[in-house]
């Protein structure tokens, strides 16, 4: 079958991990984070900021926000690239700052750009799909948080709220898939989106519980994140994505050992 695939989008050779190492992952995303704290900082302010402008904006439209701040969830790997560039160039002894970032986004990488569309158009598409749920599936309308606390999350009659996580589930965990490795891959290789999304993919089936289990602390200390004000994100979003960076290179084997 792999005869069939095209040399340049054939996945990658992967590692089977322990699913502990997961706890390594975050051990040395604060490791990176305390080694370049201004730029981990910074990349948290901005997307703490992002998460309190759109509460601010869906706050009595809950039927957006709860679609919004998870497609917000799905387009923030792409959003963490210059986190996977500082954590590379402290593995490999190169200065770590300000213009590490401005490098990596000022190269308009085309493969990064167009894996960013992707998961921006996804998540566009579950940001509808989330809002016509809600919007059709619960009478009156839903408003607030309150509102979708009272009556989806604990209504008397179960069913919006099972559909909605459900439909929530199948759309993250194929995501979840496709990215846990490709965008850290696409930034320190150069191999195809395909070859990227299927390294990935390979990555995964090599290590399910290992990566269900990242992704659950993935979803958590977002979770706790989103619900200190965004003011947790500042570290939870650049420590997650740093340790991302350490994820990828346990999982994939390097080219040259």
């Amino acid at each position: 079958m792999s005869e069939l695939i095209p040399a340049e989008h054939r996945p990658l050779p992967v590692r089977k991990v322990h699913s502990l190492r997961t706890f390594r992952w975050l051990a040395h995303g604060w490791a990176d984070f305390m080694d370049a704290p201004l730029v981990g900082l910074a990349h948290g302010a901005v997307m703490g900021l992002f998460g309190a402008l759109l509460l601010a904006f869906a706050w009595d439209r809950f039927w957006v926000l709860a679609g919004a701040f998870s497609g917000f969830l799905l387009v923030a790997p792409i959003l963490s690239t210059g986190l996977y560039a500082i954590s590379r160039a402290l593995v490999r002894g190169e200065p770590a700052n300000f213009g590490t970032v401005a490098r990596v986004w000022g190269s308009l990488d085309r493969r990064l750009v167009q894996f960013g569309i992707l998961l921006t158009f996804l998540g566009t598409a579950w940001v509808i799909t989330s809002a016509a749920l809600i919007t059709l599936g619960v009478k009156p309308p839903v408003s607030t948080p309150s509102d979708f606390l009272h009556r989806v999350v604990l209504a008397a009659d179960p069913g919006v709220f099972e559909l909605w996580l459900l439909l929530g589930g199948l759309m993250a965990a194929p995501l979840f898939a496709s990215s846990v490795v490709a965008i850290p891959l696409l930034l320190d290789r150069r191999v195809t989106m395909q070859c990227a999304l299927r390294t990935s993919w390979r990555a995964v089936a090599a290590n399910p519980i290992c990566l269900s289990l990242w992704a659950a602390i993935i979803m958590t200390l977002t979770v706790l994140g989103l619900g200190t004000l965004m003011f947790g994100l500042i570290v939870v979003i650049p420590v997650l994505g740093h340790a991302t960076w350490h994820a990828y290179r346990d999982l994939v084997v390097r080219e040259t050992s």
